[in-house]
């Protein structure tokens, strides 16, 4: 079945987006599965021209299986109207030309997305991608060689390290206790993801965060460990859809600094508050399209 609204799917699938890692590949089709109303689906979507195509299996209506698509792949936003917001801006007006089609990639489990994007901080995309993709196979629940993303309680339940495991187990080798959240890669952040899992039970309900200001909502966020004002801004963008977010590191300090500041040195902070103030609800998208065609042009190479 076609969604006719314009997607560029696989530049949306390998952007990088700490909302999930990539969709499976298999051929020219992304698979996965995702929880719709609780029920298990495993969605196969493909380009068909310049829309997506797709197919799946759940027990789950049509009308459903639509939003969901709509949801994480943000198919409801006006692209062509973003176009003309770009072009109106000299500054922008050449990103939707190197960008064409890239949408939001966004989390259908907003846990995914703050564990994710705590795994992304200080990281490569291929790396944390792994240790996301590693936690599902070992905690979350296989559909088809699919795997769900465990839940909050879950995670919380998983060892930290091969030491807390072969302490707390009666296993008679440390070396072949794998069962533990550091054998997924994410070294010094296994604490903070347990952390996290403890905050979500005892004091933070992650189903209240949509119904926050963005204020309240980055208030909330920033207070786990290992999550500062960039990775806030991401769980809040592509886990929550806060468009205003604007996550800020030190190559969107070089790109903003290039283009409005005449190269200036400013700092993280100042540009993420620059952001947020000059281009309001379009900041993630801006965000989004400024890193890649900072990549796709060379722009990148230049301020390296």
């Amino acid at each position: 079945m076609i969604i006719n609204s314009p997607i560029d799917l696989e530049l949306t699938q390998i952007s990088g987006q700490t909302s999930q890692p990539a969709w499976k590949k298999v051929n020219d089709s992304y698979s996965e599965v995702i929880l719709v109303n609780n029920e298990p689906v495993i969605f196969d979507v493909k380009q068909s021209d310049e829309f997506l195509d797709f197919n799946y299996a759940g027990d789950i209506s049509q009308k459903d299986a639509i939003s969901c698509l709509n949801h994480v792949y943000d198919l409801n936003f006006d692209l062509n109207k973003f176009y003309k917001y770009l072009s109106n801006h000299a500054e922008l007006a050449e990103m939707s030309e190197f960008c064409n089609g890239l949408r939001l990639f966004l989390a259908p489990n907003p846990f995914e997305c703050v564990i994710s994007s705590i795994c992304s901080a200080n990281n490569s995309i291929k790396r944390w991608t792994k240790s996301i993709s590693d936690i599902k196979q070992k905690w979350g629940c296989e559909y088809n060689g699919f795997y769900t993303f465990p839940d909050i309680s879950t995670l919380q339940k998983v060892f930290l390290d091969d030491d807390e495991e072969y302490g707390l187990t009666d296993a008679d080798d440390i070396c072949k206790c794998k069962n533990n959240l550091k054998e997924c890669g994410v070294g010094y952040r296994a604490p903070y993801i347990r952390k996290a899992t403890e905050l979500f039970t005892l004091e933070i309900d992650l189903s209240e965060i949509p119904k926050m200001s963005y204020d309240e909502a980055f208030e909330t966020i920033i207070k786990v460990p290992g999550v500062g004002p960039k990775v806030a801004d991401c769980i809040l963008l592509y886990g929550f859809n806060f468009r205003e977010a604007f996550p800020s590191d030190v190559w969107i300090k070089r790109i903003v600094s290039y283009l409005y500041f005449d190269g200036a040195d400013i700092s993280v902070s100042k540009v993420r508050e620059f952001g947020m103030e000059e281009f309001g609800n379009n900041a993630g998208y801006v965000q989004l399209y400024m890193f890649h065609y900072a990549r796709k042009s060379g722009l990148m190479d230049k301020l390296k």
